[in-house]
């Protein structure tokens, strides 16, 4: 992963440093959304040290990149994931916030169109569907 790794960096314009790199990897291995308490504390584990700045600074210049996707579902901190270059959307549980992704169902950017555009040519669309996990939807159900 590190070479690959580094080349994204590279081909991004990007210094090739190893808070870049260990947290590239952390988001790699884990997959999912994660926020920045714990992309620094899978980070730290690696390197010995980083700060909580060291880390939003690396994952902002990534996402500026192009490198890591930055969502932001309403009442939640900033999540950040590896999964970035296609058309996808998330689905968040009310209860425990977890976060799932969802492939759009067109398959094309966008997936979806306003219904009026204005002067805007719209290259992108992002859904964020509400509801309650399966989890959290049992655990309901036994408390009532």
């Amino acid at each position: 992963m590190t070479s690959q790794a580094a080349q994204r960096l590279r081909d991004a314009g990007l210094r090739v440093t190893a808070p870049r790199l260990t947290v590239l990897g952390v988001l790699a291995e884990q997959r999912g959304h994660h926020d920045v308490g714990t992309v620094t504390a899978l980070a730290r584990e690696r390197l010995g040290a980083l700060s909580t700045q060291a880390a939003y600074d690396v994952l902002h210049a990534l996402a500026e990149a192009g490198l890591v996707r930055r969502i932001q579902p309403a009442g939640s901190p900033a999540l950040f994931e590896i999964r970035v270059g296609d058309n996808h959307h998330h689905l968040v549980c009310r209860a425990c916030g977890r976060v799932e992704d969802v492939d759009c169902v067109v398959g094309e950017a966008p997936c979806l169109e306003p219904s009026t555009n204005g002067a805007y040519h719209v290259d992108e669309a992002e859904v964020t569907f509400w509801g309650m996990c399966t989890d959290c939807s049992s655990d309901d159900k036994e408390h009532r």
